[in-house]
């Protein structure tokens, strides 16, 4: 009976701890990135030894990945079924995610510096991204799908691209913001991204920049898989925003 009674307390306590490890490894990798952050300030965060640390998540890559899960989960928590909507409603979340985001910088710093890292060879994270992007490509093409047949569209080719844009814009709106939050409203700026991709989907018009895909109307001429610069209309030398 004794037992018994103990076994809830014991695992109430190493859920606890657990978390108290991800947010401290959340800290470190966010401010020194995952080779940099090293397991032995993560155990100084929560008053353990780096053998405890790896008593709860076996090695450090496996720590890594919880994190990533974890920082997912809270952007999901509050959600019925704890997973994003479709439809206009997935939009509507990315725009209040994206507000939310300019609350917890340490979140946004730990998924910009990881997400970075990963395209780098051999890192721990590389599939988890890949993955994660992948995942979010195609629930957001079938968003645009949907939103399209409520609104009696036919669905343009460019959702892909839109479905790309929207995670591009993002993703590179909360670098920015890191950087220098007193220029850059995190939460205004990706609406009224968000807004214009989701518009420019429902309502397809000619490039008001008088563009047709390559600038002039043309394809730009490959050479050995790479698109010249000047026939993409980029000065030479140019990099791109």
């Amino acid at each position: 009976m004794t037992t018994s009674r103990r076994r809830p307390r014991v695992r109430e306590e190493t859920l606890r701890r657990r978390e108290e490890i991800l947010k401290a490894a959340m800290a470190t990798f966010g401010s020194k990135g995952y080779h940099n952050g090293p397991l032995a300030e993560i155990a100084e965060q929560v008053d353990m030894t780096h053998a405890g640390i790896l008593h709860h998540f076996g090695s450090k890559d496996h720590l890594l990945l919880e994190v990533l899960r974890y920082r997912d989960e809270s952007d999901v928590a509050g959600l019925d079924g704890q997973h994003i909507p479709g439809g206009i409603d997935m939009f509507r979340h990315l725009v209040r995610t994206a507000f939310l985001n300019a609350q917890r910088a340490g979140i946004v710093q730990t998924y910009a510096v990881l997400s970075a890292e990963s395209v780098t060879d051999d890192h721990p994270a590389r599939a988890f991204f890949e993955g994660r992007y992948r995942t979010l490509r195609s629930e957001a093409v079938e968003a645009f799908e949907a939103l399209c047949a409520e609104r009696g569209v036919a669905v343009p080719a460019s959702v892909r691209h839109a479905s790309a844009s929207i995670l591009a814009v993002m993703d590179g709106l909360q670098v920015q913001w890191l950087l220098d939050p007193t220029q850059v409203d995190l939460g205004e700026a990706s609406q009224f991204a968000i807004e214009a991709i989701v518009a420019a989907v429902l309502d397809p018009r000619p490039s008001p920049l008088g563009l047709d895909g390559t600038g002039d109307g043309e394809q730009p001429v490959a050479r050995d898989g790479v698109v010249p610069a000047e026939a993409a209309g980029q000065p030479v030398g140019a990099v791109g925003a």
